[in-house]
């Protein structure tokens, strides 16, 4: 359905917890080194629970090495430095849905060379992010409910 890119990771439930959900939705997921975290340790493996061993996960050196081997595919950027909200994409089959560290978000260096891919989940003022997992959720069911003729037919 899509693919989901964690760019630099930092915490291991919270890959875990996504990794559930792509095996779940039929999203490949995509995790760019350097990770905060080992691919063997426990937090991430009982966050994934028994879904862990279905994932398969591609594993890129660095984000460089990514969008190189990328080529010409869709890329959306989640960002908290847009006002784009994220429903207002137009999202494909196959599409790549970035996502950056917890403490940092995406390098600000690939965001302002994709402005027009640049998607948010808005908040009130009060909130300062979402955790991250959470906010991959949103947006990739969003994703799956724009598409739902594909999923369900690849899928249910």
């Amino acid at each position: 359905m899509v693919n989901i890119v964690l760019v630099e990771p930092k915490i291991a439930p919270n890959t875990g917890t996504i990794g559930r959900l792509c095996v779940n939705m039929g999203a490949k997921l995509h995790l760019v080194q350097p990770l905060g975290f080992e691919i063997s340790d426990t937090r991430l493996k009982r966050a994934g629970l028994d879904y862990w061993h279905k994932l398969n996960p591609t594993i890129w050196p660095s984000l460089d090495a990514f969008l190189a081997e990328r080529g010409d595919r869709r890329m959306w950027m989640s960002t908290t430095k847009t006002d784009r909200p994220w429903f207002e994409a137009d999202f494909k089959p196959g599409d790549f849905l970035l996502f950056g560290a917890e403490t940092t978000g995406l390098p600000e260096k690939l965001i302002k060379s994709h402005e027009d891919r640049c998607i948010t989940i808005p908040m009130t003022p009060e909130g300062r992010s979402l955790n991250i997992s959470i906010a991959v959720g949103i947006v990739a069911y969003e994703a799956v409910r724009q598409n739902f003729d594909t999923f369900q037919k690849d899928f249910m």
